[in-house]
């Protein structure tokens, strides 16, 4: 084997399931190899994970790539790729497929064979088009084509075959139609079609249940009301606009009648399970008892807190570019294993939702330790330093190749190719020039995403008012969605915590350590303990200017459908 592909000769000799290959030396590599991948790379059979990036002289995939049958990721972005084998087509495990940034004019209709693909990320190319075959990938549930040159989607493209479906992107294309067939599409969730060249927006997108974020910006819509809310970002009021029969759309102008009786019906439907829980006399004092028991979801709006928090995202965020951030207070850590279930339940969304911190990351915070307003920045791995959980402070570039050398002696010493722990996610930085942070007033890094938070912030017993923050490589959504499991899932465990009424243990170094923190008067009643209501406060995220970004939790997030939730805004 040649030496300079010292790389997949330790991947087979290790039998590793991650290979990553990238930046000016592999491209250099590739350069004098004519821009062909070497054949030994395809015999790696255990691979799970695939990454060649930033090779422009990579314009053609092989059709041994078929040969990695076990590949769950495949990652290809900011190549030269001109086109693509139908081979593809042959990885019957794939998970995750990124395209993005490369050159590609067109796509095999094999793709479409890929029954596994979850993910598929095509940005940044110049396709044209799109071969209608996608759709025979039941479980996408990602789809990102913006930054092409796609006119329109193919007829007949979204139908009820893409039933997971739940994030469309589709910015900056020349797209002039979208089809009706849009409100098929049963959990979409977020739409951007922002800066293409629409008129209309088809009533139809009222029909998808699920739908809580679009962005319609920079196209010139022929119905100017609609227009305006469109701009201001207005994503209830312009579904419901296109619910009652707006204009928006020429699409499906005949609705109009039985969008405005759907809606009636739906009105009338919300009554009758308001009077059903408020049932009379007899039953008055059981239902008492049972609203009594449950978790209430107070949201503080910005305009009624005095001391709002805010968070401000640089332009040198390119990686992980998604934030959400909101306060949590009430939540009482203190008796038995309350700390212990809490963080056990966050490695599960880490697990699950999250999908192994490739779609979102979660970070907690003591809200006391917090000093705002906040700075979302991505900075050189070389140029800020965190102190870990449990560890000293560092820098990055340290942190992150102590945990490399870590991995590598964990792998030898119980002689696998996969790893646990932190060390798992490390290859979500690799070939990164900037690594996300999270800085306080004072200049201190508190998280570093994916990988770790700070020891400034730490979550204890006696933490009871919580900054949580989401982070994502994807979408907005995702990080919206995230969070709402996640405080779906802190409300359940203060239920279970109240209900099982275990002892208190606080230890004397976790009392010391909130020695000299008060609490603000108008928050105490939110923070006592025992209670079964949790207060949520809005946090504004924004740019460098000023300009809003997102705000969480905002009306259309936390519509939950529980048995021992009730929201109140």
């Amino acid at each position: 084997m040649e030496a300079e592909w010292a790389e997949i000769e330790r991947a087979s000799r290790e039998k590793r399931r991650e290979l990553v290959l990238q930046g000016p030396a592999v491209e250099q590599r590739l350069e004098q190899a004519d821009g062909v991948l070497p054949q030994v790379l395809f015999s790696l059979s255990l691979l799970n994970y695939l990454e060649v990036s930033r090779c422009p002289s990579l314009r053609v995939l092989p059709a041994e790539l078929a040969l990695l049958q076990q590949l769950h990721s495949l990652v290809l972005r900011r190549n030269g790729l001109q086109q693509l084998h139908p081979g593809l087509g042959g990885l019957c495990s794939l998970r995750l497929l990124d395209l993005s940034g490369n050159r590609l004019r067109d796509l095999p209709v094999e793709l479409g064979e890929l029954k596994e693909l979850a993910t598929l990320n095509l940005s940044g190319n110049r396709l044209q088009a799109l071969p209608l075959e996608l759709r025979r990938c039941a479980k996408l549930a990602l789809l990102n084509v913006s930054g092409n040159e796609l006119s329109a989607f193919p007829r007949g493209f979204f139908g009820p075959e893409l039933a997971l479906l739940g994030t469309v992107a589709a910015s900056d294309n020349a797209i002039e139609e979208l089809d009706p067939d849009v409100g098929l599409l049963p959990a979409l969730k977020s739409l951007d079609m922002s800066n293409n060249r629409l008129s209309e927006m088809p009533t139809e997108l009222a029909d998808c249940p699920k739908l809580k974020e679009i962005n319609f910006t920079g196209n010139k819509l022929k119905d100017k009301r609609l227009e305006k809310m469109v701009n201001g970002c207005q994503t209830k009021s312009v579904l419901e606009y296109l619910r009652v029969g707006g204009r928006g759309g020429g699409k499906g102008k005949g609705k109009l009648e039985n969008s405005e009786k759907e809606h009636i019906k739906e009105k009338e439907r919300k009554k009758k399970r308001e009077r059903k829980q408020k049932k009379d006399s007899g039953d008055g004092e059981e239902d008492g008892v049972e609203e009594a028991s449950k978790m209430l979801l107070r949201i503080l709006h910005v305009s009624e807190n005095p001391a709002p928090l805010t968070v401000k995202v640089t332009p040198n965020i390119k990686v992980r570019p998604y934030i959400v951030c909101t306060v949590v207070r009430g939540m009482n850590l203190k008796p038995g294993n309350a700390l212990k279930r809490f963080l056990m339940a966050q490695t599960k969304l880490h697990e699950d939702i999250c999908e192994k911190r490739t779609a979102a990351t979660i970070a907690t915070h003591d809200l006391r330790l917090v000093k705002g307003p906040l700075q979302y920045d991505a900075r050189p791995p070389d140029e800020f330093k965190i102190t870990p959980l449990g560890r000293k402070e560092i820098k990055a570039k340290d942190l992150v190749r102590q945990l490399q050398l870590d991995a590598e002696e964990q792998r030898k010493q119980k002689k696998r190719p996969n790893v646990s722990g932190l060390h798992k996610y490390l290859q979500l930085l690799d070939g990164k020039e900037c690594y996300p942070c999270l800085i306080d007033e004072d200049n201190d890094v508190i998280s570093f995403p994916p990988i770790t938070n700070s020891e400034k912030t730490k979550i204890r017993k006696t933490t009871s008012a919580l900054f949580l923050e989401v982070t994502s490589s994807t979408s907005l959504q995702i990080c919206k969605d995230v969070m709402d499991a996640l405080i779906l899932k802190m409300a359940e465990l203060n239920k279970f915590t109240l209900e099982n009424k275990e002892e208190e243990s606080i230890s004397d170094s976790e009392a010391d350590a909130v020695v000299g923190l008060s609490v603000p008067t108008g928050h105490q009643n939110a923070e006592r303990e025992g209670s079964l209501h949790l207060t949520l406060e809005q946090v504004r995220v924004v740019d460098m200017e000023g300009c809003l970004k997102v705000v969480y939790p905002s009306k259309t997030d936390l519509n939950m459908d529980n048995s021992y939730v009730t929201v109140i805004r």
